[in-house]
């Protein structure tokens, strides 16, 4: 079963209206801030970007649907602090005394925000793993598209392209594969493909059923067509 946030393509929701291009980058003050305290959060070291992204997938139902973009990401930042042991329920209800952190050391000073920002977080690695797929080949998604290391556990294949058949248009390398990293299992790198989907291959009526969907998947992901 898909958790509530793999909504891709879903019918029903009405139409995506993108933002004016003179729209403020962040529509409120608080926006910013929360941005600013999950990134600086991540530089403590307690966590990586799948963990992360797996924190705001296990928001209740209830609350990932009423809950903004970036209320979204404040609640599972919140959660993360928790379950890693940096703060505690009584810390973010702010019941606690201030004093010097444990983390206090790695704080993601003002100063070295662009610098720490324009170095990124690459997630390409070697591996020993050979690519099995060629540019240009038909490939199939595996069904369903669930976590095959971790039950209810983290994946970058969305729910609308499993069982899909696609065309391999490039190999972008060996990445880190989100669905065990995510756990603490390892970065377990593998071959990582951008595929090509037609519109009609992933939905039943799409409106232009000869566009193209290109999705980052990796080898595990992937079956010969």
């Amino acid at each position: 079963m898909t958790r509530v946030h793999d909504m891709g393509g879903r019918f029903g929701d009405g139409p995506i209206n993108p933002e004016a291009e003179d729209a403020p980058i962040f529509s409120e003050d608080w926006h910013a801030r929360a941005l600013a305290v999950t990134l600086a959060s991540g530089f403590l070291g307690q966590w990586n970007i799948d963990t992360s992204r797996h924190a705001r997938e296990q928001l209740s139902p209830k609350d990932y649907t009423r809950f903004s973009y970036y209320e979204k990401w404040i609640s599972g930042l919140a959660d993360l602090l928790v379950a890693k042991g940096v703060l505690t329920l009584e810390d973010l209800r702010g019941e606690t005394s201030v004093g010097d952190h444990p983390l206090a050391d790695r704080m993601l000073k003002a100063q070295t925000v662009a610098a720490a920002l324009a170095k990124g977080g690459p997630a390409d690695r070697k591996s020993n793993i050979a690519a099995q797929f060629e540019v240009g080949q038909m490939v199939k998604t595996v069904r369903p598209s669930a976590n095959r290391l971790v039950d209810g556990g983290h994946t970058r294949l969305p729910n609308y392209a499993a069982g899909a058949q696609g065309r391999i248009v490039r190999l972008n390398g060996t990445h880190v594969l989100p669905d065990s990293n995510a756990h603490g299992l390892g970065e377990a790198p593998e071959p990582l493909y951008a595929v090509s989907f037609l519109a009609s291959e992933l939905w039943t009526d799409p409106e232009h059923p000869k566009d193209e969907v290109v999705l980052d998947l990796w080898q595990s992901y992937l079956e010969p067509a």
